[in-house]
């Protein structure tokens, strides 16, 4: 299963709220991209559902992991540009699921923050990469967050105990998933990609060719993707939620 074709992204989006499983989800796959929004003045915030606490790659003490990486994905945001970085409570990273309870915080934070457009991790499966845009809690995020688009978010009967007014958001960028068509040129912010994925130490030091490694994989979306040669692209799917 894939994907259809991607919609026209909307021209008059103001505000964009970001859902993903981990920290670090962001920065690998649309890192360049949040930065360019940024730069147009939209005002991005960031909603990690877990702190990242079975990640890592050295011997640090798991007690101390979910503190690590979320300092380091608040440095991450802030290379960027981001400011506004929430972190949910209560859920584990490996074991997540679009559980009732899920779709409720991301409602929750959806109707906070009021957003048109919401970037999140794909909700199908890759079955050319399973490794990484595949993990089953990105699956979980992005099942959880669209369910959350549409439609708890907007509907004014559902979830009324968080007190919160409904919102609609009117269009949803998926990363990470299968046969992404929508591409956008991260040149110019590619340095402030590679200084938001340096952020994450415990996940990255271990990578002696990270630069090398994410220029390489962005340059063959471009070329893909029918962009000059030495250009560099992040790519989505992305559907009006109308």
């Amino acid at each position: 299963m894939s994907f259809p074709p991607s919609a026209t992204p909307l021209d008059d989006v103001q505000r964009v709220l970001c859902v993903f499983a981990h920290p670090d989800d962001i920065d690998f796959g649309a890192a360049g991209t949040v930065a360019r929004w940024v730069d147009a003045g939209l005002e991005v915030a960031y909603l990690l559902v877990t702190r990242g606490d079975a990640g890592g790659f050295d011997d640090t003490p798991r007690e101390q992991m979910p503190i690590l990486r979320e300092s380091e994905q608040r440095a991450a945001a802030a290379a960027v540009g981001v400011k506004q970085v929430e972190f949910l409570d209560g859920y584990r990273d490996g074991i997540l699921t679009p559980s009732i309870g899920l779709r409720r915080d991301i409602t929750a934070a959806i109707r906070r923050f009021r957003p048109d457009r919401v970037l999140t991790n794909s909700p199908l499966r890759r079955w050319d990469r399973i490794a990484g845009p595949s993990h089953p809690d990105h699956l979980a995020a992005g099942e959880a967050t669209t369910c959350a688009v549409y439609p708890d978010a907007r509907n004014p009967f559902t979830f009324t105990d968080i007190g919160l007014e409904p919102w609609t958001v009117r269009e949803i960028w998926y990363s990470g998933g299968p046969a992404p068509d929508h591409l956008v040129d991260v040149t110019d912010t590619f340095p402030r990609k590679l200084a938001a994925l340096r952020a994450h130490v415990s996940q990255t030091s271990h990578l002696t060719d990270l630069d090398a490694t994410i220029e390489a994989r962005l340059a063959m979306v471009a070329a893909a993707g029918g962009l000059p040669a030495g250009r560099l692209a992040e790519s989505f799917s992305v559907f009006s939620t109308a």
